[in-house]
């Protein structure tokens, strides 16, 4: 699978947007592709390919073989959250935190964790990316209440962007 730091990202405004990129690009849009993308821009947080497959009435390995085709050409990306199955959404500059306790999963724009990357990079020379795995912990209501762990699959999850 690629990696989203091996791919340069192409913006697109919306689904039309990315149809047209890929057009462009030379990339043939079948009606199943043309589908996973309008899929992908329609939902709200990053989305599992068997959970799209679902949604669109599609054949899994058909949306798997379709999401790597878009990631080679840099209109989505994957991410992991926590330990459940690779998510795929538009290659954006979002972060994530994922409570391993709920499932809770906290949308950060990438310059929210700029003194962490350099803090990491001046002590040890290391400049991490937090795009392609969450960072994995315990949320503020879960910190709060102390209960049992459950692990929610991160498919099933709830997002939240925090208030600026």
């Amino acid at each position: 699978m690629t990696q989203a730091a091996d791919v340069p990202a192409v913006r697109a405004a919306d689904a039309a947007d990315a149809v047209g990129l890929l057009r462009r690009s030379g990339v043939r849009v079948s009606t199943v592709r043309r589908l996973i993308v309008e899929g992908l821009f329609a939902a709200d947080d990053p989305v599992s390919a068997a959970e799209l497959a679902q949604r669109l009435g599609l054949d899994e390995s058909s949306v798997y073989r379709n999401l790597e085709m878009l990631e080679r050409h840099g209109l989505i990306r994957h991410v992991h959250l926590g330990h459940g199955p690779g998510l795929y959404t538009r290659h954006e500059d979002d972060e994530y935190l994922f409570c391993e306790r709920c499932g809770k999963v906290t949308v950060l724009e990438s310059d929210e964790l700029a003194a962490i990357r350099q803090q990491l990079e001046r002590r040890f020379g290391h400049i991490p990316r937090f795009s392609h795995f969450a960072l994995v912990g315990v949320c503020r209501d879960c910190a709060r209440a102390p209960s049992e762990p459950r692990r929610a699959s991160p498919a099933r999850r709830g997002s939240a962007r925090p208030a600026a």
